[in-house]
């Protein structure tokens, strides 16, 4: 039992390590229209595609952890109102 608990926590450090350990160039998508485009036009236009990566970035992360965090704080509603409740003055 306590080597299924000792994975189930080294697993997300795993997969932050394999992550770290990819090139960079093996996540990107390598478009070769959008790479010619960005690479044959000025600083400005490349500051605006960096920007416009996060801001379409954003939203979404936000919106993920908002669920994850809604899950986690309603994890035990449901399982609080499950056990029945044994009226006073009866025998148990």
């Amino acid at each position: 039992m306590m080597m299924k608990r000792n994975s189930f926590r080294a697993a997300p450090l795993v997969a932050l390590a394999l992550s770290l350990c990819t090139p960079p160039l093996a996540m990107a998508q390598s478009c070769a229209l959008c790479y010619t485009q960005a690479a044959g036009s000025g600083s400005r236009m490349i500051q605006a595609l960096r920007s416009g990566i996060l801001i379409l970035v954003i939203p979404p992360m936000l919106i993920c952890v908002g669920i994850t965090w809604m899950a986690y704080k309603k994890r035990n509603q449901f399982n609080e109102d499950d056990s029945p409740e044994i009226p006073e003055g009866t025998p148990e």
